[in-house]
């Protein structure tokens, strides 16, 4: 049984953003294991995430980013449960981070049912039309197709995309991270990213 030091404890603080009884309890479980006890935050982090779902949001903030020269900026709506957490520091940094984060990956949508039906049609078409191109048999187009239409959903959807300040992470995780720690269901509910010049 691995000794559980308070230098272990406050890496994998830093790490997860979880509490201290938290991280221990982590750190007992997984004999020590950083990365171990990292699975094991984030997967009862996923537990209370769940349990919380159902519940009424309707507080929360609207947070706006700037780039620098003013050409790109993003509005970004994220809302919870009570007023007390939308003045909650972490809740707040955890707004202006996804704002950020939106003005760097310019995500088409938040979850796949957010991506208008005529852009997933045309993405398929597309992948189809390589797949025929690069001689792949009939029978497996489509299932090649299907399978690159999964993963531009991964790069495109918000909730599925690499949080840009930790690519181990994606921003589901990030959230659900944050719902844990909190104890409050939260949830990104719009966004909208301008670019000069784009129409």
């Amino acid at each position: 049984m691995a000794t559980i030091s308070a230098a272990m404890v406050k890496q994998l603080r830093e790490k997860t953003g979880a509490g201290m009884m938290d991280c221990k309890e982590a750190l007992t479980e997984c004999d020590g294991d950083i990365s171990k006890s990292i699975d094991f935050l984030r997967k009862k982090g996923l537990a209370t995430a769940s349990k919380r779902s159902g519940r009424v949001m309707s507080e929360g903030v609207i947070e706006s980013y700037i780039h620098m020269g003013s050409k790109l900026g993003v509005l970004v709506e994220i809302n919870c449960e009570t007023d007390f957490v939308a003045k909650n520091d972490d809740f707040l940094e955890f707004s202006k981070n996804i704002a950020m984060h939106i003005a760097a990956t310019n995500p088409v949508g938040i979850r796949p049912e957010d991506i208008p039906e005529e852009v997933i049609n045309r993405e398929k078409e597309i992948y189809r039309a390589q797949a025929i191109e690069t001689g792949k048999p009939e029978k497996i187009v489509d299932k090649i197709a299907e399978g690159k239409l999964q993963k531009f959903y991964k790069d495109n959807c918000l909730m599925s995309q690499a949080y840009v300040r930790d690519p181990n992470i994606t921003i589901d995780d990030l959230l659900n991270g944050l719902i844990a720690k909190i104890g409050e269901n939260i949830t990104i509910k719009r966004f909208v990213r301008f670019q000069v010049g784009e129409s």
